[in-house]
């Protein structure tokens, strides 16, 4: 049974949605007013795989996420382009689009968007005033957080804890510092949209608010987001939500660890961060496996750890993805026997067991792809014994399965290593961008230094034979050691 981390009570519970085999989830989106990074790309994965393995388990989902389209952020960009909001919220939405879409990740059942939601977002400010938890200053409306009596429950701190704690706007209207807007009035040059209280604009927590009650109804099964989310943005989202209806709002709080850069959170704030363009602009490899790879990598490390991104990180994930595709070419080439069939069943029906046992575990997606990597090399050694044509069939086919709820393994071409090289270059590798080599081998030289370290592991000088295995990595030379003693190699 699948059992999800929830924020709010601050463990592990059983999933139980409200309605048999349907989840309703919100997750947060961007606020589009620039290009996404990688955290906000290992947010949008977190998820999607969520849904995807909801879905593996038979639960038909609703999911929805939005777009923020109306911010600071936005206006401060549009008025240095000299251009209106709409135009810059409809460039980043499409490069949303199709950033996410190299990265495998599926739109939503819905997306939608706070400025088509005026009529909702306004007329759940007038309730919360009605019930005496908002109050009017001029144009403006605030939360009175001191009204709702169960205020700080998700980030499981007292209100004067995170008065504390928190950077609060200097405000003397307000009736307590950390009151939060829930309707701005209109300035100079700014979008505004008429209301009982004047032109003005929503904050930032009741369009969430009113977008997933709209969409999901009062009480939904999932609500999800950044870890960075949960004060002030999903905090308030719960005090105005259950303030204005007496009920709880979600079932399920489940947010995402952070990207880091040197155990330092990747955020725009700081500047140290990789947008999703320039990682694929910088990859020497086809975008569809650069997706893979950076697919592989978000996923190699439980969602609710933080994750250090780098360099060596994405080639180590590369060349794990390397590994499982040569088996699944080697699956179409090898020569058919079925000495191991029935080996191949059970080793394919433990992996299935495993790898949901993983992902019913919080969605452990790093124990998931160790399965996998269990079950590949299980599939490799049978492999060598001999399997027939419609076992090696089989084993692919369950390698798609399991792979999809991950996004992984759907690729029918990939692109491997160097293959042919001149002037120390490589020239041909599904890409147009040459990849400097650091030394050519021949393939004499290759087998003669492959026969040297067979002899090393014959005579259990491990050492030695490690040193030749690093020696020819050096020199773009991947060893696949057998079952039966002997090793193939490719570049």
């Amino acid at each position: 049974m699948l059992s999800i981390y929830n924020s709010l009570t601050g463990k592990k519970e059983p999933f139980q949605s409200l309605q048999p085999k349907t989840v309703r989830m919100y997750v947060c989106g961007v606020t589009v007013y620039d290009y996404c990074h990688i955290g906000h790309a290992r947010s949008a994965l977190v998820f999607d795989v969520i849904r995807r393995y909801l879905e593996f388990s038979g639960y038909q989902v609703e999911f929805v996420k939005n777009f923020t389209d109306v911010d600071d952020k936005i206006i401060k960009r549009a008025n240095e382009r000299g251009v209106s909001c709409d135009a810059i919220t409809a460039e980043f939405i499409e490069a949303y689009y199709q950033d996410m879409g190299k990265l495998g990740i599926r739109r939503a059942t819905n997306e939608p968007k706070a400025t088509e939601h005026m009529a909702e977002i306004i007329e759940l400010v007038g309730t919360l005033i009605q019930k005496g938890l908002a109050y009017q200053v001029a144009g403006d409306v605030y939360f009175q957080v001191e009204k709702y009596q169960d205020y700080g429950r998700l980030s499981k701190r007292k209100l004067e804890d995170l008065q504390a704690g928190a950077r609060v706007e200097v405000d003397a209207r307000k009736r307590h510092p950390m009151d939060f807007a829930l309707w701005k009035s209109s300035k100079p040059g700014e979008p505004s949209w008429e209301s009982p209280w004047g032109p003005g604009r929503p904050g930032w927590h009741i369009e969430c608010s009113a977008m997933s009650m709209k969409h999901l109804g009062e009480t939904f099964d999932i609500h999800g987001g950044g870890m960075d989310l949960i004060f002030p943005h999903h905090e308030n989202e719960i005090a105005q939500s259950c303030g204005a209806t007496g009920k709880e709002f979600a079932r399920y709080w489940v947010h995402n660890g952070f990207v880091q850069i040197n155990q330092e959170k990747m955020s725009k704030s700081l500047g140290n961060f990789f947008t999703i363009r320039e990682i694929f602009e910088k990859s020497q490899w086809a975008e569809a496996e650069s997706g893979e790879m950076l697919r592989y990598f978000l996923l190699g490390t439980h969602y609710r750890s933080p994750l250090d991104f780098s360099d060596q990180s994405l080639s180590e994930a590369k060349n794990a993805a390397d590994g499982f595709y040569d088996l699944f070419a080697r699956l179409k080439e090898s020569e058919a026997r079925s000495t191991a069939d029935k080996g191949l069943m059970e080793v394919i029906e433990r992996c299935k067991v495993a790898f949901r046992s993983a992902m019913d575990d919080d969605i452990n997606t790093s124990v998931a792809i160790a399965e996998l990597q269990r079950l590949k090399g299980d599939v490799n050694k049978l492999l060598s014994q001999g399997l027939s044509t419609e076992a090696r069939k089989s084993a692919r086919e369950e390698f798609r399965s399991l792979g999809n709820v991950l996004g992984l393994f759907q690729l029918d071409k990939w692109q491997f290593g160097p293959t042919v090289v001149q002037s120390g270059q490589v020239v041909e590798t599904g890409t147009a961008m040459p990849v400097t080599v650091k030394s050519l081998m021949t393939d004499v030289e290759i087998e003669n230094s492959l026969q040297e370290r067979n002899e090393a592991r014959k005579q259990k000088n491990f050492k030695k034979a490690d040193e030749i295995r690093q020696f020819l990595a050096s020199h773009g030379i991947l060893i696949e050691d057998k079952p039966d003693g002997t090793s193939r190699w490719k570049r």
